[in-house]
Formats: C-alpha cells, sequence, structure tokens
C-alpha cells in the first residue's frame, strides 16, 4: 500500500468519523462498547484515534505475573473493537501498537473488563517506520546489477569468480543460505551499526568487525571471503549508511485486512537468554489429536544441552536435560567468539555437546530428537566389512548427529546410534522415521522394530540416490556421481536432503535439495531398500523458457494430502511441485532433473523487493513451510504456511493469495520449524492452532535486547475478531 492510498484510507476513516460524531460521538463511543461483550476470561474495548476508531492495529495484554510471561495479541475490527480471549488470571499491561502509530501507553488491566484505548499518531514517517517489518528496511539494500555475474574476481568487479549469477550471490549473501538463514536482517540491530561494536573510520570496516563478532564469527566471515569479501562488505555498508543518513523504506505496509484481523496470537518465554532455539514439537505430524493440551519442546541446537518446555495449559516453562553416550563428545563451549560479541564480550555463550536440532513425536507423545550422543567415527556395524545390510551396500565412516528418544511417562532420555547423520525427520504412516543430514544417504529407523527388540542396529539402514537412467523400472547397477550416464546402467546422484517428507498420497519420501538452483528428490524405497530404492530429481526452474516462472534454492519443504510438494526458495517464492502434471517420461536417459517444468508453480512472497534485483520476487526470507492438512489455523484443510522472517510473521497462501499473519511484538519474530495440533476437536477454532518458535541465533537481536529470551508461539485464527 502506497502512502497516498493510506492517506485515502485515513481520509474515508476520518469522514466516517465525523458522520457517526453528527449522531452524537459520545453514544456513538458507548454503543461500539457495549457490542463487546467481556467474559470472566476475557479483556475488551475499543481503540480510538483523533479522528475516531482504529481499524487494523494491535492490542498487546503482557503478563508477568504467571510462572513465564505471557503474551495474547489480537487485531481491531472496523469499528476499532477488540477481544483479548481465554486470559489466565492475573496482571496484564495492554496497549496498543499499529502501523501509523507509536505505542500507546500501558494500562493495567485484569480478565472480566472492558478497556477503552487510545491510540497514538506517529509523529513523524521515521517513527512510524520504527514498527514496520524488518522486510521493509532490507529492501532498501542495493544489490550488484546482474551485469556484474558472473564475478570477475579481486582484481575486477570483486565478486567471486564462482558467482554466477545475481541469483547466487542472493542465495550467498543475504537470503536463506546466507545470512538470513541464522537470524534477521533489517530490524533496528542489524539496520544500524551499535557503538559498542567500537569505532571505525567506514562502515565497511564497522561491517568487517562485526560479521566476525561472538561465536558463529568464523562461519560468516568465511562466507564473505568465499564470494567476494570487499564486494559484500561495500554492499552491507552502503545500506547502513543510507539508513544512517535518515533514508526510510520505500514503502509503507497495509494494515491486517480480512481475515488477518481474525488471529489471535498466544505467546510464551521460555529457554534462556543466551540460548538460541531451532525447533518445536507439539504433536504427530501423523495425528494431531496426539498430546492433546500437553507440553510442547523445544530444540536448542549448538547452544544448550536441554530441551525447553512449555506447559500452555499451566503457562509454566521448565527443561529436561539430554545427554551423550560418549563424554568425549565435540562441544560448542571449545569454540571460543572469532571476535568479541558486541552483547556477550569474549564469553562462549553456546555449550552444547548435543546439537538437538529437530524432532518428530510418535502416538504415544515421545519425542525422537535429532542429537548428538558421540564423536564423528561411527561404530563398526556402519563401516567397511560389516554385515549390516545397509553398509555393505555403502559404509559410512563418519556423522555428525545421531538421535535421543524421550518419553514423557518415564520421564527418560534414551540414546541411540545412527550410522547416518541425523537433521530433520519425519514419521512415514507405518511408524518408520526419515531423516536429512545423511549427505550422499537416506536414513531411516524403524520404531516398531526397535520397541520389539531395542536393538538400534537392526532398526536402522540407509540408501544411497539412484536415478533409473535405463529406463527399465527397476534398480541396477549404476555410474557414479562425477561419470557420464550409460545407457546400460542407472546413476548414483548426490542429492543431499534438507527437508524430508514422507507423501500421506502414495508413501514415497520426498526431500529438498539445496543449491543453485537446487531440487526436489522423490525416493521410492522398494522392498529392500539398501537394494531397490530408487530416486527421482526435479530441480527448480531457473532460465527454462519452459517453465511458467523461475527461481532457486529451496530449503524446507512438506506435502500436502494430494502428494503436491511445497518449498520455500531463496528467490522469494513458495513452490509447489505437483508429478502428476508431468507430461515426459520420469525414468529414462533425460530423467535427470529439467524434465518435467510443468509440474512447478511459484508463488513470489508478498512485499518488497531489494533494490536492483532482477532474480528475486522479494526481499522476505523463508527458512521453513509446513501443510496444514487438518485444518488446525482456521483457514482450511491443506494451506500451505511459510515463516516470513523478514515479514516477521506466518504467511498463508489460501487460494493462491497471501495472507500475512504480523507478530508485532516483541519485533523481530524469526521461526524455522512450525507444527500444528488439535487440542479438542469439538470446540471450534478454540480447540486447534498452529505452533511455531522464535527460532533466531541471535535474541538479542529482537526488541527488547540483550536479556531477550525465545518465544513460544500459537496461532489461531477465529471466526471474525471479537469471537471467543
Amino acid at each position: 500500500m502506497t502512502r497516498t492510498s493510506i492517506c485515502a484510507s485515513v481520509a474515508t476513516l476520518a469522514l466516517a468519523t465525523i458522520v457517526a460524531a453528527s449522531f452524537g460521538g459520545a453514544r456513538v463511543r458507548v454503543a461500539a462498547q457495549a457490542a463487546v461483550a467481556v467474559d470472566a476470561d476475557d479483556i475488551g474495548g475499543v481503540v480510538t484515534g483523533p479522528r475516531g476508531p482504529e481499524a487494523g492495529v494491535w492490542v498487546i495484554a503482557e503478563s508477568t505475573s504467571l510462572p513465564t510471561t505471557l503474551r495474547k495479541i489480537v487485531v481491531t475490527d472496523d469499528q476499532g473493537r477488540f477481544l483479548v480471549p481465554d486470559l489466565p488470571k492475573g496482571d496484564y499491561n495492554v496497549w496498543v501498537r499499529g502501523y501509523g502509530l507509536v505505542d500507546s501507553p500501558k494500562k493495567s488491566a485484569a480478565p472480566g473488563k472492558t478497556l477503552n484505548l487510545t491510540a497514538v499518531p506517529a509523529p513523524n514517517a521515521k517513527a512510524a517506520a520504527e514498527y514496520y517489518p524488518a522486510l521493509y528496511w532490507l529492501a532498501l539494500m542495493h544489490l550488484p546489477p546482474k551485469s556484474d555475474f558472473p564475478g570477475t574476481g579481486p582484481t575486477g568487479n570483486g565478486i567471486s569468480p564462482n558467482i554466477k549469477s545475481q541469483g547466487e550471490w542472493i542465495r550467498q549473501v543475504v537470503s536463506t543460505d546466507g545470512c538470513t538463514g541464522c537470524h534477521q536482517l533489517g530490524g533496528k540491530a542489524t539496520r544500524e551499526i551499535p557503538a559498542s561494536l567500537g569505532t571505525f573510520d567506514n562502515a565497511a570496516h564497522a561491517w568487517d568487525r562485526r560479521i566476525q563478532a561472538g561465536q558463529a564469527g568464523g562461519a560468516m566471515s568465511a562466507r564473505f571471503t568465499q564470494v567476494g569479501r570487499g564486494r559484500a562488505l561495500a554492499m552491507y555498508a552502503d545500506w547502513t549508511d543510507q539508513v544512517a543518513k535518515g533514508k526510510l523504506p520505500d514503502a509503507a505496509p497495509a494494515r491486517p485486512q480480512g481475515r488477518e484481523r481474525n488471529v489471535v496470537v498466544t505467546m510464551w518465554d521460555w529457554a534462556d537468554p543466551k540460548v538460541y532455539l531451532h525447533d518445536e514439537i507439539g504433536t504427530d505430524k501423523r495425528n494431531p489429536t496426539v498430546n492433546a493440551n500437553g507440553p510442547v519442546y523445544g530444540a536448542l541446537e549448538e547452544s544448550a544441552d536441554y530441551m525447553p518446555v512449555v506447559d500452555p495449559a499451566r503457562n509454566t516453562a521448565t527443561q529436561i536435560k539430554l545427554q551423550v553416550r560418549d563424554p568425549k563428545t565435540p562441544s560448542q563451549a571449545n569454540n571460543p567468539p572469532a571476535q568479541a560479541s558486541p552483547y556477550w564480550g569474549d564469553e562462549a555463550i553456546w555449550t552444547a555437546q548435543t546439537t538437538a536440532h529437530s524432532f518428530a513425536m510418535d502416538g504415544a507423545a515421545r519425542v525422537w530428537i535429532a542429537a548428538r550422543i558421540r564423536p564423528n567415527a561411527t561404530p563398526a556395524f556402519c563401516q567397511q566389512g560389516s554385515s549390516h545390510p545397509s553398509a555393505m551396500a555403502f559404509p559410512i565412516a563418519q556423522s555428525g548427529r545421531q538421535m535421543q528418544l524421550y518419553d514423557p511417562k518415564t520421564k527418560q532420555v534414551t540414546t541411540i546410534d545412527t550410522c547416518f547423520g541425523t537433521h530433520h525427520l519425519n514419521f512415514d504412516d507405518n511408524g518408520v522415521l526419515w531423516f536429512t543430514g545423511g549427505g550422499p544417504v537416506e536414513g531411516w529407523f524403524d520404531t516398531k522394530v526397535y520397541e520389539k527388540t531395542h536393538d538400534e542396529q537392526q532398526a536402522q539402514g540407509w540408501t544411497v540416490f539412484v536415478l533409473d537412467t535405463n529406463g527399465n523400472g527397476k534398480r541396477d547397477a549404476y555410474v557414479e556421481p562425477d561419470q557420464p550416464i550409460d545407457p546400460t546402467k542407472d546413476k548414483r546422484i548426490n542429492a543431499p536432503f534438507y527437508g524430508v517428507a514422507p507423501s500421506p498420497a502414495d508413501g514415497s519420501i520426498w526431500g529438498s535439495v539445496q543449491g543453485m538452483p537446487g531440487s526436489l528428490v522423490r525416493l521410492m524405497p522398494g522392498p529392500h531398500p539398501p537394494a531397490t530404492a530408487l530416486s527421482e530429481i526435479y530441480e527448480v526452474p531457473w532460465n527454462d523458457p519452459k517453465a511458467n516462472g523461475r527461481g532457486f534454492a529451496p530449503r524446507g519443504m512438506d506435502v500436502d494430502s494430494n502428494g503436491v510438494v511445497w518449498t520455500v526458495l531463496s528467490s522469494g517464492h513458495l513452490a509447489s511441485f505437483d508429478r502428476r502434471k508431468c507430461k515426459g517420461p520420469l525414468n529414462g536417459p533425460a530423467a535427470t532433473g529439467q524434465h518435467c517444468p510443468e509440474g512447478w508453480s511459484l508463488y513470489p512472497l508478498p512485499g518488497p523487493n531489494y533494490q536492483g534485483a532482477v532474480d528475486s520476487a522479494s526481499a522476505d526470507s523463508a527458512y521453513y513451510d509446513f501443510v496444514d492438512r487438518f485444518d488446525m489455523l482456521g483457514l482450511g484443510k491443506d494451506v500451505p504456511l511459510a515463516t516470513g522472517n523478514e515479514s516477521e510473521g506466518l504467511l498463508a497462501l489460501v487460494d493462491g493469495k497471501f495472507m500475512t499473519f504480523r507478530v508485532p511484538y516483541p519485533m523481530g519474530f524469526y521461526a524455522k520449524g512450525i507444527d500444528g495440533r488439535i487440542d479438542d476437536a469439538k470446540a471450534g477454532w478454540k480447540g486447534k492452532g498452529i505452533w511455531t518458535s522464535i527460532s533466531t541465533r541471535a535474541p538479542f537481536h529482537m526488541e527488547g535486547g540483550r536479556g531477550t529470551t525465545s518465544k513460544l508461539l500459537k496461532f489461531q485464527v477465529r471466526p471474525d475478531p471479537l469471537a471467543k
């Protein structure tokens, strides 16, 4: 929405207010207040500004009087009315935040009360822009022009010759496979250079120091060197110089509209200020009624060796200790900061050995955790000379992460060794877990076999990825990835999964493969997977004249009830792939990735793009996606959802159009995993919801700064903004 259209909307609202006032403004306000019915566990009322009711602004209710800090956030309707439902007893601060405003004074309130609030208009454009999502600030960044690619190196244009396109630059330097893969860009903490970082001759030198700060400094610095250090530093320096000189976003975000106003966001504090979240789990993805009203668990990856837990029924936050099998397991505590952090100095705040990454929950509400238990060397049964069927086909000498199991009934954590590496994991309908993180192999773990035998060796297996390039419909001897296709043989490919999801339609296993342009891979296990599994690969369309769009670099992915695969792209898209649309053969010598462009559909994420962007659709960065197969959000079945980590909200694609459910407080919402749960199937919108967590590696970048912790969030969409 342009500033002109915003002004027009304000003018229309003002006119409506004047007409209402002609009938007696006081009487109208009383009638509006009476229309908000407040139960004993609600807070409701009307938000008005100098020109009348304020529609589409957020009302935030926050309590620190509960066992852990709780927040509920709702949006006003077209008459400025609001209702914050289902609040536990406690003391609350309530205030208004919205585009075109600055925060209203906080008012004390308790559930069961009517509370009218007064919105405070922003005094100027700069004050208003402080509340915009990070996306609108990041979109001020000027990208190198398309003509600068491929790069010509340090003696040329400063871009590495390995960077062949502007899209690859976006992927490696800015978007989800670059900086925004770990934290948000564009929030106040990153669009400004903090004085605590030091004193520098220019912004490029400040950025050179900034990317070496903290325990991730070595990796950040190495990435800039890899792509062309001077040129990358100059791009970021120009961006923050613009902001320092007073440059404001070119566009203003629209206030929530339509069903975006029906959202209720509930938020709990968990974990501690030195850790970060990666993922969360609250139910069995196959049956989201499992663990109804139960605890939700979090994964802290590199940062600490416990699972944070929120009990939403009691509003408590606790911890469950994880463990390693071998005390010599590496620890992040042994990796000090490359340079001092402006927040934590030289302290190594990340201390994990377990590096718990992601979860799956089974029908008994047990939590299966991708987590490290030992050093990298695998046990003998994984390696050359083993009689294990998978090791005989493809031995594995090292893996960086294995598995742990938490049983809420016994409160016990069990370590489980896997030969293959683990990362993300999901159950199929037969109780088999499928993993990412295995590099050249796809690994699985049969939990039913493990329950019967408690034999971790017998329960697991793995297979390489083999294309049926000779087209005979079965797996044969294959050529290696670096060898040309042989018409008499099949071909092995290197296709390490990042996201993984079994298809509920046919039992195939799908995975996303990072890269430029990246791909999706379908694996059919067959009767003896180490020897029978066959794969198909489908590249993201990039410079393909036969495709109806172009994009690159998938990351998270999921599969809907019809077998359609959904993935998020670093090119600023949510994309779907429907194998049923493929017109040509799905095996044979030509079925090597570019044989089904017609299967792809690309949906540009909403919001502004980078300056000078040609190869991307939006500056938003979506890390992961989730298909709401059971209508847990309230928008319908099989609605795909994505983490809008620059737009600071949950994105839902409904009938080809995006809805944005912004998290306005604290600013800095950044998510990775998404989950959903049905707590009471008979309770309508109140008995279900979508769960996620704030998963930035730098929670101290959020509003509140150092001391701010990660948050667990629940999204619900009710029938209207006053439903309870």
